[in-house]
């Protein structure tokens, strides 16, 4: 065995075994010097297998504590649907999210915000924030800003339920699409407030636009994930 193509083979035998469960989700692999002790080779080559598990997504490089064992279970996002978390919740048989608003209330859009929802910064904005606690930790926090024009009354209780269902259901408003980015930035103060974020300095934002069916923008939402917690997923065809 060449050492060009032994990293890949260490690779291949070491994400089995992540799949497999003999080294389970949370736990640390062994160290680079037990793992060059295990596969009779080099330091240099057991990194270059541990750096293709960490782009792969089945571990994750701490600084001082060694590899952590991601857990390829996770729930998978949908990157292009427009789904509440309620149904997205519902859809994989998740009993065990529970959903806690940190902030609810009036605020006024301001140059920023209004800016994004293409208002005036006189403009009355509703402002949710929500954290996700799924598994017993917190691993989604959700910033939702909301145009009093088009949602005239909100209340704390609907966000803790489903704002989506009272929306279309009592409202009967149009939610037709919505524009999403999707960025890593650092963690805030914000961040580190309301999740579980353990090693993590960074988060996953999947930031969404949301319009309705006559292209009115009406909601902004920020939704920051804990790196190791979410896979998102897409479908895509090529045209031909």
């Amino acid at each position: 065995m060449t050492r060009s193509n032994k990293y890949q083979q260490i690779f291949e035998d070491l994400s089995k075994k992540i799949q497999n469960g003999t080294y389970t989700a949370n736990s640390i692999l062994p160290s680079e010097n037990e793992l060059s002790v295990m596969y009779k080779t080099s330091r240099e080559t057991i990194r270059k297998a541990l750096t293709l598990l960490a782009q792969r997504g089945l571990i994750q490089k701490l600084r001082g504590k060694g590899s952590l064992v991601l857990d390829v279970s996770r729930m998978s996002f949908p990157v292009s649907g427009l789904v509440s978390f309620k149904e997205l919740q519902t859809s994989m048989g998740r009993d065990e999210i529970e959903t806690s608003v940190h902030e609810f209330g009036l605020i006024g859009a301001g140059h920023q915000l209004g800016s994004v929802l293409e208002t005036s910064a006189d403009s009355e904005v509703w402002e949710v924030v929500r954290s996700r606690r799924i598994g017993g930790e917190r691993i989604i926090l959700d910033k939702s800003y909301f145009l009093k024009g088009q949602v005239p009354l909100l209340t704390k209780e609907i966000c803790e339920n489903s704002i989506y269902e009272y929306l279309e259901g009592d409202l009967h408003l149009p939610i037709d699409f919505a524009k999403k980015e999707i960025v890593v930035e650092e963690c805030t103060d914000e961040d580190r407030k309301y999740l579980d974020l353990h090693d993590y300095d960074h988060v996953v934002v999947v930031k969404n636009y949301v319009h309705l069916k006559d292209a009115t923008l009406f909601e902004y939402t920020e939704s920051r994930h804990r790196l190791d917690m979410f896979r998102f997923v897409d479908f895509a065809r090529r045209k031909h």
